[in-house]
């Protein structure tokens, strides 16, 4: 989910819009570990059809199809579950005229191995139960794998993913955006790796009890703890133990330079592109991405067109004002009606928007891989799509997961070997991953 640091899509929702209806919080968190019994059920799914070959395409040579196609590429970030809850979206879907980025036949066409589908909970419209709306997205992802066991399977490790893999499934990993969704509770962390969460975005573009964020880092109205708080490090720390990623998009900088400095495992940036090309808080500096190298990390590029494109950039905030009222009109037309704020149609405004700006060449999205390939080097760099949550503000020819192959030929055009395009594919965020789980095995093999 883009954010909204830069261009506030939500914040006039989020400032207009409270929950109104029944907030249960974690009390319900008992009744909800029964999707534990799912991981089960999912791994032992039926095994996969065989993979059908993908279409021509003029754009991508043969060479570059070839690596592609023999490469595992995972991307890192995908807001489609709140199609899946709010939509009632099918990731099966045929329709031709859908609009979103992800769909199997999409994952298929585009080679796509592995998706971490985003666990995200709007910290406004979700007052008082952070965590019920966590457990039902949680549940939206369970449900789509359920729904295709032979096309499309849970997993919950790198060995998951590989397995998956080779059954020509698409492999179904889910990461926490946003801290606030523990509710300040430990246990609520750990039941949420118990049911299959592999990352956390240590916090949205709101900053938590524990953790400030880059996206209301200059509001003099927020209270702010100067990075992480000594919960916030325990927290990281907690999550090195567990195995799971530890997300420094969307944070502060001092978060940043604070988790660098406590954990023991690297970290990942699950959606972020580099600032010295687009000045976007939300990117990273070059001082961080070197940190992230030395760290063992990955930063996994947004393909945002607001974090890749300076010119989009500006050209967002000076239509932010009137965007912004057309969004506050709906809303209004909402509660004047009593109707609760529909998220669907809001996505539908803030796309008319988007459209009125050029989308930038697809060349963006590749300079942002090749600067962080250059400066963290080419072992610390990703695919963190954002798909789905960007209301379609993606560069020229990048559509959908379907034309993920493009990226292959763009590196390869650049000069890039077949052994490096795979790491930046999916290759490096498996060391990360894999070296995390063994940070794990270790931290738990300690007595305490």
């Amino acid at each position: 989910m883009f954010s909204i640091c830069s261009f506030p899509r939500r914040s006039v929702l989020i400032q207009s819009f409270t929950c109104s209806g029944t907030c249960p919080g974690k009390r319900n968190i008992m009744n909800h570990l029964k999707l534990l019994f799912f991981t089960s059920v999912a791994l032992a799914a039926s095994a996969a059809v065989a993979q059908s070959a993908n279409p021509p395409d003029t754009a991508v040579s043969a060479k570059a199809w070839a690596i592609h196609d023999s490469a595992l590429v995972i991307d890192t970030h995908a807001d489609t579950p709140q199609r899946f809850l709010d939509e009632g979206f099918n990731i099966g879907s045929t329709d031709p005229k859908d609009i979103g980025h992800v769909s199997l036949d999409k994952a298929r066409r585009g080679n796509l191995g592995a998706e971490f589908f985003s666990i995200w909970v709007d910290p406004e419209t979700n007052q008082g139960h952070f965590a019920q709306h966590t457990f039902d997205l949680i549940d939206s992802v369970y449900e789509q794998a359920a729904r295709h066991p032979d096309r499309m399977e849970m997993a919950f490790s790198v060995a998951d993913i590989e397995r998956a893999h080779r059954e020509h499934k698409l492999a179904a990993l889910m990461g926490i955006e946003g801290g606030h969704s523990i509710e300040n509770d430990m246990r609520l962390l750990r039941d949420y790796y118990r049911l299959g969460v592999r990352y956390m975005t240590l916090s949205w573009s709101n900053t938590n009890e524990w953790a400030d964020s880059s996206g209301d880092i200059n509001d003099p109205k927020i209270q702010h703890h100067n990075g992480l708080t000594d919960f916030g490090k325990q927290v990281v720390l907690e999550m090195n133990r567990l195995g799971m990623m530890v997300d420094i998009s969307h944070v502060a900088d001092k978060t940043f330079w604070d988790v660098i400095a406590v954990t023991k495992a690297p970290v990942i940036a699950s959606h972020s592109s580099a600032r010295a090309l687009v000045n976007a808080p939300r990117n990273m500096t070059d001082d961080m991405l070197r940190a992230v190298a030395k760290n063992g990390g990955v930063v996994q590029v947004n393909f945002y067109s607001g974090f890749l494109d300076e010119e989009f950039r500006k050209a967002l905030e000076a239509q932010d004002k009137d965007e912004k009222a057309a969004v506050q009109k709906y809303v209004d037309s909402l509660k004047a009606q009593g109707k609760p704020v529909n998220y669907i149609e809001i996505n539908r405004i803030e796309r008319e928007w988007m459209a009125k700006i050029p989308r930038p060449p697809f060349k963006v999205l590749v300079d942002h891989i090749d600067h962080i390939a250059k400066v963290a080097g080419v072992d610390h760099v990703g695919l963190g799509s954002d798909f789905d949550g960007v209301s379609g503000a993606t560069p020229q020819g990048m559509d959908s997961a379907a034309d993920l192959p493009k990226i292959t030929q763009a590196l390869l055009d650049r000069g890039y070997g077949a052994n490096d395009i795979k790491k930046i594919l999916g290759g490096n965020l498996r060391r990360v991953f894999r070296q995390v789980e063994t940070v794990s095995r270790e931290m738990q093999a300690r007595p305490d």
